[in-house]
């Protein structure tokens, strides 16, 4: 019997490992797109007024999507859509109707208020930019009011896709939103302007949409506008996404405060910011998201049967292997950081000062990754265990934390000389202007670092072993990490005679070359200390994992 139980165990976590590699492959594929998009705008515009705008016009619509938008978020939409499928076709065909006229009406009446107050609203945001910059800033955000419309119905439509178990369509569609933005950067902007950009993004979020629609329609839940019915069922829906609503939006109103602080700055900063935040991202999608959205659907079916033992081991499993990956690129990003912005955004207009700038910053972002990617699976954990409140009160404490270490940390880097000397010489920006960017990453880690904190804390309190069983892995996972960027950093100043470092080839091939040694000796010191965690990747690598059911992401 144990055997048996044992043997369903290690089924089920082998089962994790693949979901996750699967997920990781489709994000991976993303974020290589949106980096070539993001190369594609460094060339053509470097880190200057141009993408400041650019970047600084998605807050708003942004901000709409992750609040009104959020009723049609497939965590909430599909249990009440499999009600009603259950019951009949024709109530599921109801109940999408209504909720798309809900939707419909209530992002006509957002975006319709966002559209007029626009130019006040952007003034009182963003109060760096003036004149030309302003107006473009304007325009590109009204023309982005589009884009919460079009992903809002996109997710009331993945919903109806994933009942139905089409999950490819959905895993497909963040390629084509990349595409689409792509195309505007390549053949719009030559056409448009700086309006081009945004109908790019447009069409994103068209295609996003569109790669679904074939499908809605024929299986006949195309939903038409109608008056509701479903106000109970709605009021249900807004109260059950309310917690998440909270969260997400708290986040968002720091990044504005940063980038409201951005724009106050050096021109550029805005730019520096938003590429060093996206280049961190990839890591956390690829690791973190992968790993909690893989974890999520059996974290909730067995806290729902009552089997609190196999729930709390699948959080340690996956927290595990979060550390277990998420060390080795904090020391890669860090140690390797000026060949990884080199390589991906140098080009073009994108000078050798805002590659220093931006490397820097993704160093600042880097050293929270771990805390990042476990906040994903916390946050996911409680939600799997019915418990909303808290990780809503910890996320919204820390998006205040955010806003409160911006703050601090400019005053300290503009009033103590000895706190901006730390950062410079640490982080070998001498000399350049707009150091001051620097604190606003630094005050992001700082603040997630503390929501992880307590989180571990919380999850400490509900599960008295939870530390216990990960201290082998943490220390394990550290050690690898500090001698996989102990040697990287000494493979880079060997190689600094080898390779000319003035062309792309030549950076490229010193970091690859650092980074592949350092990894081999940060494989090796974990293969010394009996990594549990290597162990178990190597089997899962070697298992067929990419036949594993498709999950996607929101």
């Amino acid at each position: 019997m144990v055997r048996r139980i044992l043997h369903v165990l290690q089924k089920e976590v082998r089962g994790l490992h693949e979901a996750a590699y699967l997920l990781g492959v489709f994000a991976a594929l993303s974020q290589i797109l949106a980096l070539i998009r993001d190369r594609l705008l460094t060339h053509s515009f470097g880190a200057g007024e141009i993408l400041d705008v650019y970047y600084a016009a998605f807050r708003i619509p942004d901000f709409i999507f992750v609040t009104v938008a959020s009723i049609v978020s497939l965590s909430v939409l599909i249990p009440f859509l499999v009600e009603k499928t259950n019951t009949s076709r024709s109530a599921g065909q109801s109940f999408i109707g209504g909720v798309f006229s809900f939707f419909a009406l209530s992002m006509l009446v957002v975006g319709g208020v966002a559209f007029m107050l626009a130019p006040y609203l952007l003034a009182k945001l963003f109060p760096g930019f003036s004149g030309e910059a302003f107006d473009d800033l304007v325009l590109v955000t009204r023309i982005l009011l589009l884009q919460p419309i079009l992903l809002g119905a996109s997710s009331l439509f993945a919903s109806v896709v994933h009942v139905y178990r089409k999950f490819m369509l959905y895993a497909v569609s963040p390629l084509l939103y990349n595409i689409g933005i792509i195309i505007g950067i390549l053949f719009f902007y030559d056409i448009f302007g700086i309006a081009g950009l945004a109908y790019g993004v447009v069409l994103g979020a068209l295609l996003h949409l569109g790669i679904q629609i074939p499908f809605i329609v024929s299986s006949g839940y195309l939903p038409r506008f109608q008056v509701t019915h479903h106000f109970g069922e709605i009021k249900r829906i807004i109260l059950l996404s309310l917690p998440r609503t909270l969260a997400l939006s708290s986040n968002h109103i720091a990044l504005f405060v940063l980038i409201g602080l951005a724009s106050v700055m050096s021109i550029g900063s805005i730019s520096v910011f938003t590429l060093a935040f996206n280049l961190q991202s990839v890591p956390l999608a690829i690791i973190g998201a992968s790993y909690s959205v893989a974890a999520f659907p059996t974290l909730a079916r067995l806290f729902n049967n009552g089997n609190r033992e196999k729930f709390f081991e699948h959080i340690v499993v996956a927290t595990r292997h979060i550390i277990f990956w998420s060390f080795p690129a904090i020391a890669l990003f860090i140690v390797l950081r000026a060949q990884i912005v080199r390589v991906i955004l140098g080009t073009g207009e994108f000078t050798w000062t805002d590659t220093r700038l931006t490397a820097a910053a993704l160093a600042l972002f880097a050293l929270s990754l771990v805390a990042q990617s476990l906040v994903l699976l916390f946050v996911r954990g409680y939600y799997a265990a019915g418990k909303t409140a808290k990780p809503v009160l910890i996320n919204v404490f820390s998006s205040v934390l955010i806003i409160i270490f911006a703050f601090l940390f400019k005053h300290l880097y503009e009033t103590v000389p000895t706190w901006q000397y730390f950062f410079e010489s640490l982080l070998r920006v001498e000399g350049i202007e707009g150091t001051i960017v620097l604190m606003l990453p630094f005050a992001y880690s700082c603040a997630l670092l503390i929501n992880a904190a307590l989180f571990w804390v919380s999850f400490q309190y509900d599960f008295k072993r939870f530390s216990k069983a990960l201290s082998v892995t943490f220390f394990q996972s550290l050690a690898g990490a500090v001698v996989m960027g102990f040697v990287s950093w000494r493979m880079l100043e060997l190689l600094d005679d080898v390779f000319d470092i003035n062309t792309f080839l030549g950076i490229f091939g010193q970091g690859l070359i650092a980074g592949i040694v350092g990894i081999c000796f940060g494989v090796l010191t974990l293969k010394l200390l009996r990594s549990k965690e290597l162990t178990e990747v190597w089997k899962s690598l070697h298992s067929k994992f990419w036949k594993t059911t498709v999950i996607s992401s929101e």
